[in-house]
This record gives structure tokens, C-alpha cells and sequence, in this order.
């Protein structure tokens, strides 16, 4: 365990704990013992303080969606929220990028290597299970809960009905009242 963490610190990665003081009260407190024991961060954990909303939606949007997926990340930014994504191509990229473009703050919730990402002013990326791990679907759909319940509200840019990991991760919030959710 300790060369694993060193290994992370090593490369600007670090762990926060359920019972680091760091460790986001909202998963705890929504989740109970679904939080992960463990998330890994690299970047600013002060961004955690914040308050945020989530943004969650397709890889291929329609021209409207990609739109509202732009001025939700940008009005999020304009009305002091961090935004918090998945960092995935579509809707959380766009918004992500609108939002720090207009000064905000991101949490991004990677499904891949922690290691990947670049350190980047006003974003914090976030990791369950571990750092290292390559893309898996399953990562994708277990990190949903983490999206949907920091945001205070998620809004969904644009889903495939019945299908997808926006589809089943909007599905799960609703069913177990993680976020209010606001679809576009």
C-alpha cells in the first residue's frame, strides 16, 4: 500500500479517504456505504468546498443539446458553481470547456489512468478504485453515482432512451433520489 501511494504521490496523485477530513461530506452523506472508501485526486481539492452542480449527456449531441450543454457548463461558472462531469467526449467535454473558459471550476470524474490527465488550473480530477486502472465500461457506470450525487442538481444535456451510461446512470439517480435531475 505504501509504495502504491508513493507511486501516485509521485505523479501529483493522492488519496482521499471516507475519513479524510478533504473526503466530500455529500457522498457520505447520500450514499451512506455506497461511497467509495477511496477516491483518488489530482489537482486543487479545495474545489471541493464549492458548491456544484452535475452535467451529464450523450457523446453525439444534437446542435441544441451540445448548446445547452455549453451554457449550462458556462452559467455555471457566471453563478459561482463548480461544474462536475465525466470528462467524456460530448456533453461533459463541452461543458467543462465553457465553464472554465468563463472562469469556473470542474470536477471531473475519470473512468481511465488518473495519470492521463495534465494538471490544469480550476479542475480537480477524481478517481474511485484506483489510479492506474485503464477505461472499462464498468468504471464508466460505477462512476455515475459519484457525478449524479455532487452535483446538488444534475442536468442531463441529452440521453438515448432506454440506453447508454447517461441513460442508466440518470435512471439510477432517479430511482434512488441521488440529485434532483433537470433534463434538457
Amino acid at each position: 500500500l505504501q509504495w502504491y501511494i508513493s507511486k501516485g504521490l509521485r505523479q501529483g496523485i493522492f488519496p482521499i479517504t471516507r475519513i479524510s477530513v478533504a473526503y466530500p461530506g455529500r457522498l457520505k452523506n447520500v450514499l451512506s456505504l455506497d461511497a467509495p472508501g477511496c477516491l483518488w485526486a489530482k489537482g486543487d481539492i479545495s474545489i471541493l468546498c464549492n458548491p456544484s452542480i452535475s452535467v451529464v449527456g450523450s457523446r453525439d449531441l444534437s446542435p441544441a443539446n451540445r448548446e445547452f450543454a455549453r451554457e449550462a457548463g458556462r452559467q455555471a461558472a457566471m453563478q459561482g458553481f463548480t461544474l462536475v462531469s465525466g470528462n467524456a467526449r460530448g456533453a461533459d467535454q463541452v461543458a467543462q470547456e465553457a465553464c472554465l473558459a468563463a472562469g469556473g471550476k470542474v470536477i471531473s470524474i475519470v473512468a481511465d489512468e488518473l495519470q492521463k490527465h495534465p494538471l490544469t488550473e480550476n479542475v480537480l480530477y477524481l478517481s474511485e478504485d484506483s489510479f492506474d486502472l485503464p477505461f472499462s465500461a464498468t468504471r464508466a457506470l460505477s462512476r455515475n453515482r459519484v457525478i449524479h450525487t455532487l452535483g446538488y442538481i444534475t442536468l442531463v444535456a441529452q440521453c438515448d432512451l432506454g440506453t447508454g451510461g447517461t441513460w442508466d446512470g440518470t435512471l439510477k439517480n432517479m430511482q434512488k433520489g441521488w440529485s434532483p435531475v433537470f433534463c434538457y
